[in-house]
């Protein structure tokens, strides 16, 4: 067998772990003599790592898998590039798709074709599972999976959160507990902030308001979930941007003039707008391609958000909104924040929110390292969203799948705040809420309807709390 590293030339042939003799001759492979047909344009040979690739006229290297090549890059030059990579110092960048990226006379190259809109780039950098570019006047740029770079910060910047608000849990207006008896079940757990959803109806102002007021003497945080959306009272969609605006500014202004006595100053405005049906083409996608949205549809949303944010301004202009997302909906966080249509036409009103808020059930996966589109490489959410908006970021719901065990759900909960605790010194995640503090004594519930503790879910979260105080 041929030493590791091995080439033709300057070798005449290799020797594989199956004593096949490996040998080119006019640009073609033999194996023990006999002619490869799916062969080429070679160049060269190399016997590495226990495999036989090739490397062809063009520079592009194939592995032999036993009954065909596979294209691939050159495996000498190792694996993905490890996260904080630049040019320079580093030649070159390889990302998950093992890409090779480089750069020269500040222009970028991936696979040695020419990227057409770089220029005068001063940095290349690998970072959180994507690739940034520097200019030389310092301003960066992130590549998007829908191909377009798009400004940002520099990502490696780190961002820490505010104390005091990081450990929340949801909740839900109608539940039978008085509003003392969530403070204690709040407290009991570790939890300063409590987000609620609420439309503005005498039934659930009311119950808003009075949860407020226990929140304010305690200290604790009330998150109100402004719920308007795509649809009017009779669920019907509402007919243009104006109209979707309107119903929602005039819904949110009331219910913010409601709680803002009593010391509500975060809002979050639509509940998984961009998964709405009238929206998401496909609920499958991960959201990161602009055409996995319905464009047709998409002033609505717009309309229904620019509403809510705007109603709720009108009466406490230092209120800070959150817009919320759900897998890996960077394209149509991107969208809304530059005013993009989903056809990628330009122009329309910007959305722009005071916190990112999103949503982070497992089956979606790790939002440190979530999927894209067509179940591609992961990359880190948070980061991307702190360089691209640079607001801080809310994890609003979270838990394991529904159907999991509650030993599952337990080793589920402390894994995830462990990561989640250590991003917020990090990528400004500001709060982490569950979901949620009861459904049914089944499912998402950490208590029942009766506030007994779930175990071994309760205790796994009640421990984390206390042992990683929120500071």
């Amino acid at each position: 067998m041929s030493a590791n590293g091995t080439t033709t030339p300057p070798a005449t042939s290799i020797i594989d772990a199956s004593g096949i003799v490996w040998t080119t001759s006019n640009g073609y492979i033999y194996r023990n003599g006999t002619k490869d047909p799916y062969s080429y344009n070679v160049t060269m040979l190399l016997w590495y790592n226990g495999s036989v690739y090739q490397e062809n006229t063009s520079g592009n290297f194939y592995q032999w898998l036993g009954s065909g090549w596979t294209s691939c890059i050159d495996p000498r030059l190792g694996g993905t590039s490890a996260d904080g990579t630049t040019i320079p110092s580093a030649a070159y960048i390889i990302d998950k798709s093992s890409n090779i990226w480089t750069l020269s006379n500040g222009y970028i190259y991936k696979n040695k074709v020419k990227d057409p809109s770089s220029s005068n780039v001063s940095l290349l950098l690998w970072y959180g599972g994507m690739i940034y570019q520097s200019g030389t006047g310092g301003q960066f740029s992130v590549l998007t999976w829908n191909g377009n770079w798009l400004p940002c910060t520099d990502p490696r910047i780190a961002a820490a959160a505010t104390p005091g608000a990081f450990y929340g849990i949801n909740g839900h207006y109608d539940y039978t507990f008085t509003p003392a008896q969530v403070v204690g079940a709040l407290r009991a757990l570790g939890c300063t902030t409590y987000r609620v959803g609420v439309f503005n109806t005498p039934t659930q102002i009311n119950a808003l308001v009075a949860l407020a007021s226990a929140f304010k003497s305690a200290g604790l945080t009330l998150f109100p979930l402004v719920e308007y959306g795509l649809r009017d009272t009779n669920n019907n969609l509402y007919t243009s941007e104006s109209a979707a605006y309107q119903a929602s500014f005039s819904g949110a202004a009331a219910i913010a003039t409601a709680l803002a006595p009593y010391g509500v100053t975060m809002y979050e405005c639509g509940n998984e707008l961009t998964r709405d049906g009238a929206i998401i083409l496909n609920s499958a996608t991960a959201g990161t391609g602009r055409g996995d949205f319905n464009n047709a549809n998409w002033p609505i949303m717009r309309g229904a958000m620019r509403g809510m944010i705007d109603g709720i301004k009108s009466v406490q202009p230092n209120a800070k909104c959150g817009i919320n997302f759900c897998v890996a909906d960077i394209a149509a966080s991107d969208m809304l924040w530059d005013g993009l249509q989903p056809n990628g036409t330009s122009g329309y009103p910007k959305v722009r929110w005071d916190i990112t808020t999103w949503h982070n059930y497992q089956p979606y996966g790790d939002i440190f390292d979530v999927g894209s589109d067509g179940a591609g490489p992961g990359f880190n959410l948070p980061i991307y969203c702190k360089a691209r908006y640079g607001v801080p970021f809310i994890i609003s719901e979270w838990n394991a799948a529904p159907e999991d065990t509650e030993a599952f759900r337990a080793t589920y909960v402390s894994q995830q705040l462990g990561e989640f605790y250590a991003a917020r010194k990090t990528s400004a995640v500001q709060s982490v809420m569950y979901y949620d503090l009861t459904s049914g004594d089944q499912t998402f519930g950490i208590v029942s309807n009766s506030l007994v503790p779930i175990q071994p879910t309760y205790g796994a979260f009640q421990s984390f709390v206390a042992a990683n105080p929120d500071t």
